[in-house]
């Protein structure tokens, strides 16, 4: 049997990724009687339920998941060839992706602002987030990440600087609590840390082998929310250097060392790599990092 209505596949991927009729029909732009209409008739035609319906939205059946498992490729594929197609001209111009972990904006929009100064016909997004975005698939042009270096075998990935890390106070928690004076009299004081004792910095690896767990007194994956409890004087934390050196309401309790860096890498896919948009990111971002005293 043949799919020849592919808006019905797409539909029930859409159903299955956001997992309610409601939610699906807004990221399609549709009414959601057309995705019920899409879902029953893709179910009638294959004879199969795709979905199990209940109260909270639909969740794919096996037969689901086979056929969204084809829907994924596809529309991981035509997500790929959109992105390459876009990064094919020789015009600086169109949409540029950047993508980092939290907590660089201080060295990447610097580097964006360069970019649409010399390249005004640039649209430019800049999305943070811990998870690793997959260039092959166009859900971005550039990457920075941290960490050991990216081994994908479709990737170039050039060396940008090394991430400094600190430990920080807000004036407040040290007049109430003290400043420490060594490694030993860390045990002693309150901390904000990361809700996952396996996080992958490197410093919050330190601080789980280093303190008591029970020192952690607020956890979070949010790094926004991490700096304001630090800022708050719920307890001591790590900030990056370049983030929280010189602000007023943060101290700067331990200075930055080897074990709490990270290595910070630039990422394209070799598709795109030689274009003249990525290469004006690359070019832009290794300028704003050197730029950088306390990052470069």
């Amino acid at each position: 049997m043949g799919f020849e209505n592919w808006d019905e596949i797409r539909t029930a991927y859409q159903v299955a990724r956001v997992g309610t009729v409601s939610g699906a029909a807004e990221v399609m732009g549709v009414h959601h009687a057309t995705v019920i209409r899409h879902i029953d008739a893709l179910e009638a035609r294959l004879g199969a339920r795709l979905f199990q319906r209940h109260p909270r939205g639909y969740t794919p059946t096996e037969a689901g998941r086979l056929l969204l498992a084809v829907a994924q490729a596809t529309e991981d594929q035509f997500a790929q060839l959109g992105a390459r197609i876009a990064g094919a001209g020789g015009e600086v111009s169109g949409e540029l992706i950047i993508t980092s972990l939290p907590n660089l904006s201080a060295m990447v929009i610097p580097a964006m602002a360069r970019l649409v100064a010399e390249h005004p016909a640039v649209r430019l997004r800049y999305i943070t987030d811990l998870r690793v975005f997959r260039l092959e698939y166009g859900e971005a042009h550039v990457a920075i990440r941290a960490g050991a270096k990216p081994a994908e075998p479709d990737n170039v990935v050039q060396p940008l600087t090394e991430r400094q890390t600190a430990l920080y106070a807000a004036p407040a928690y040290l007049a109430a609590h003290g400043t420490p004076a060594s490694d030993a009299d860390l045990a002693r004081h309150r901390f904000v840390g990361p809700e996952a004792a396996g996080g992958r910095a490197p410093y919050h690896r330190w601080l789980f082998d280093h303190v008591p767990r029970e020192t952690i007194v607020f956890a979070t994956n949010e790094a926004d929310a991490q700096r304001a409890a630090i800022v708050a004087g719920i307890g001591l934390g790590f900030l990056p250097v370049l983030e929280a050196r010189g602000r007023s309401d943060l101290v700067e309790v331990m200075g930055p060392r080897p074990e709490w860096s990270a290595p910070l890498w630039l990422v394209s896919h070799v598709d795109l790599h030689r274009t003249p948009k990525v290469q004006a990111a690359l070019a832009a971002l290794k300028a704003a990092a050197a730029a950088c005293p306390s990052e470069g």
